[in-house]
C-alpha cells in the first residue's frame, strides 16, 4: 500500500513537499535601505539644495 492511500485511510492530509529556497545574500545597498527607509529622501533633498545652490551661484 502506498503512503498517499494509507494518509487517505487514517484521515491524514497529504505530505507537504519540502522546498529548499536558497536565500540570496542581500547587497550592501538593499541592507542600507532596510535599515535607514527615510534616507532616500534625505539625499534627495540633498541633492536638490545643492542643485539650487549651484544655480544661484551660477547666476550672479
Amino acid at each position: 500500500m502506498g503512503e498517499a492511500k494509507r494518509r487517505k485511510d487514517l484521515g491524514l492530509p497529504p505530505r507537504e513537499k519540502k522546498i529548499n529556497k536558497e536565500q540570496k545574500k542581500a547587497g550592501f545597498i538593499s541592507n542600507l535601505s532596510a535599515k535607514y527607509p527615510f534616507l532616500p529622501f534625505i539625499l534627495g533633498g540633498l541633492l536638490l539644495i545643492v542643485l539650487i545652490v549651484d544655480l544661484v551661484n551660477y547666476y550672479k
